[in-house]
């Protein structure tokens, strides 16, 4: 039978894991205009970022990439994340396993 969840229901912030103990790991983040999360990286995961609400300038590694409401982007776990939001922003994270586990 499938799992349903309200991503609004979710009470953590601004991580609130979706699934507990599921594959692949995935996340409601919520952040307030100007908060950023702390650079971090995601070994052995490939991620898939939507921005449901909101716009995010998302740095990996040295580069600055705008995401907006609407948009997914995914990357390597190995680079360097840390998203800030330029305004009120929900996104949902998905963190894959890569290829080689």
């Amino acid at each position: 039978m499938p799992e349903t969840v309200s991503l609004d229901d979710l009470e953590a912030e601004p991580h609130a894991v979706v699934f507990p103990d599921a594959e692949p790991r995935t996340v409601r983040l919520r952040l307030a205009a100007g908060e950023r999360v702390p650079a971090h990286r995601h070994p052995g995961r490939r991620v898939v970022l939507h921005v449901l609400s909101g716009r995010l300038a998302l740095d990996l590694d040295d580069e600055t990439y705008p995401v907006e409401a609407g948009e997914v982007i995914r990357f390597d776990g190995e680079r360097e994340i840390s998203p800030l939001a330029e305004t009120d922003s929900v996104a949902l994270v998905v963190l894959a396993r890569g290829d080689d586990e």
